[in-house]
């Protein structure tokens, strides 16, 4: 499968958050993939958005039964929440669950105005109701394979696939 440029990609993510800025917009990416791309995000849009970003270790609904990944970040939200329009930024949407745990900790932090979720990639596969307002692809990734996010050196964006074993 030809996978897509991922700057590409981020280019297009940036094209369509931009309207959507306004007063009280911030940015949070969920770690890691999610985290970098909306650092990248607020560097592209005009670096005075509030950024912040989450670390759903502890929110997720398998944790009891996978553990804590092993690279565990804190997550960090230094501005208000409440009231706040969030664009929620991730790499890859696949089941939602991440979504959903995403949006229990960024709750904790306070009720914002408004939730745009922006990922870079639409794989489908659902398994809760959750979509995305802003998508850079959409692909078809059959299941079992995964698709990851990568950074190299300079801090330029490819994407991975990783096939079933």
């Amino acid at each position: 499968m030809q996978l897509p440029d991922a700057e590409q990609l981020l280019e297009t993510l940036a094209e369509q958050i931009h309207p959507l800025l306004r007063e009280n917009t911030a940015l949070v990416g969920i770690h890691s993939g999610g985290a970098w791309l909306a650092e990248r995000l607020q560097a592209m849009l005009g670096g005075d958005i509030p950024l912040g970003t989450l670390d759903i270790s502890f929110y997720r609904d398998d944790f009891s039964r996978i553990g804590l990944h092993s690279q565990v970040k804190p997550s960090s939200i230094n501005f208000e929440v409440e009231g706040a329009h969030v664009v929620l930024v991730d790499d890859v949407l696949y089941t939602g669950r991440t979504i959903r745990g995403a949006l229990n900790e960024l709750f904790d932090y306070g009720r914002p105005a408004s939730v745009t979720l922006a990922v870079l990639v639409d794989r489908g596969g659902r398994e809760i109701p959750v979509e995305a307002q802003v998508v850079g692809a959409k692909l078809d990734i059959k299941p079992g394979e995964s698709l990851e996010l990568a950074r190299d050196v300079t801090g330029k964006f490819h994407f991975i696939l990783h096939e079933a074993a």
